[in-house]
């Protein structure tokens, strides 16, 4: 009899899309299927509009929240029509929901897509809400990827670097040492500050392969001031989104410059704090020869992978392709991994990663028909 199949739903920061991904952990990892939901644009303005605080909140959250519960129950019932998988085969989903408060400095992050209508409308059992015991236990709740990646990706021959850039980005750093711990965190903002920049001036929702990006020039003193955010400077365990980076804080940052630059050369500046931000945390580390492997859809622009690739010299820098796994698709097969551990009464999370109390099981069950 075959191993038990997994289904790992991820809706990131970035807003593009959900990703599904139909997973085996037992005899080991193989990724079966996948799937990319297509948001609707009247629900990505929605969810838009919950960002940042308004009138009749709850009212719209409720509504929304039931609203992506069905729309992630779709990818997931068009994952196995692509697939010719049965829901019988499934063991449970794992869905991370889409993020509209995550707020460590309170001790409160929220996720919404209401996992009670994935359960329903699939008929299958949905692990959901993974972020709030952690911070239950005194951790930030974030990154959770970084367990996934330690279970799969660690080495005794190199260390490793995995970087995940969706919206904000994150490290994994897995020395080859396994007697060291596991150590992760949000480096600060992937894509999400270049997105909001080119939707702004371009109505476009990326900047593809960092095209306009690489047609500007940065601005030495805007990329001064932005890396002095005190985020940059603070010590691990830490984790950010879009409450302290947006479109809003870009204004106010280009703002206090003597005169107004081009757009263009602030999206190049955008992209520098990215790159840069993401290479001075990984030269923190007292690595020996890593290996970096980069994933997330900061992996498919170009102009960004030639500015790692310059700043990390003489260190190779790759994608999590050269691992076997595509970087499309490693956020949602973490949760997928996240479900099948939860399911299995193990722990999810790492301690020195988020900075929790200790080893929790993560997310709660929504048992299926």
């Amino acid at each position: 009899m075959s191993a038990p199949i997994y289904i790992g739903l991820m809706s990131g920061t970035s807003l593009d899309s959900i990703d599904a991904v139909a997973v085996r952990f037992e005899p080991s990892f193989e990724l079966i299927a996948s799937h990319s939901e297509p948001i609707p644009a009247a629900i990505d303005r929605r969810i838009h509009s919950m960002l940042n605080p308004g009138e009749n909140e709850i009212e719209r959250l409720g509504r929304l929240d039931l609203e992506l519960g069905g729309l992630f129950a779709t990818a997931v019932l068009n994952l196995l029509k692509e697939s010719g998988i049965a829901p019988d085969q499934v063991a449970a989903i794992g869905s991370h929901g889409q993020t509209i408060r995550h707020r460590p400095e309170a001790h409160f992050t929220l996720q919404i897509g209401d996992p009670n209508i994935i359960a329903e409308h699939t008929g299958i059992t949905t692990v959901a809400d993974f972020r709030r015991r952690d911070m239950a236990a005194g951790g930030q709740g974030a990154p959770l990827v970084p367990a996934f990646n330690n279970a799969l990706f660690r080495s005794k021959e190199h260390d490793r670097v995995l970087v995940n850039i969706g919206g904000m980005a994150n490290l994994t750093i897995l020395s080859a040492d396994t007697s060291q711990p596991v150590l992760g965190y949000d480096t600060g903002p992937g894509n999400v500050l270049m997105d909001s920049w080119i939707q702004l001036h371009h109505q476009s929702s990326y900047d593809c392969e960092g095209q306009w990006a690489a047609s500007g020039q940065s601005v030495p003193a805007l990329l001064e001031n932005m890396l002095a955010l005190p985020f940059f400077s603070e010590t691990p365990p830490k984790s950010t989104g879009r409450e302290q980076f947006n479109s809003l804080w870009v204004r106010q940052m280009v703002r206090k410059l003597d005169s107004e630059p081009l757009a263009v050369n602030v999206q190049a500046t955008l992209l520098d704090l990215t790159a840069i931000s993401i290479a001075d945390a990984i030269k923190n580390h007292d690595l020996k020869d890593p290996e970096i492997y980069l994933c997330g859809g900061g992996s498919h622009n170009n102009r960004l992978m030639n500015q790692l690739r310059f700043l990390l010299k003489p260190w190779q820098v790759k994608t999590s392709s050269d691992l076997g796994l595509d970087p499309d698709w490693v956020e949602a097969a973490a949760f997928a991994w996240l479900a099948y551990r939860t399911l299995n009464k193990q722990n999810g999370n790492v301690p020195e990663v988020t900075g929790a109390e200790g080893y929790r099981p993560l997310g709660a069950i929504y048992w299926g028909q």
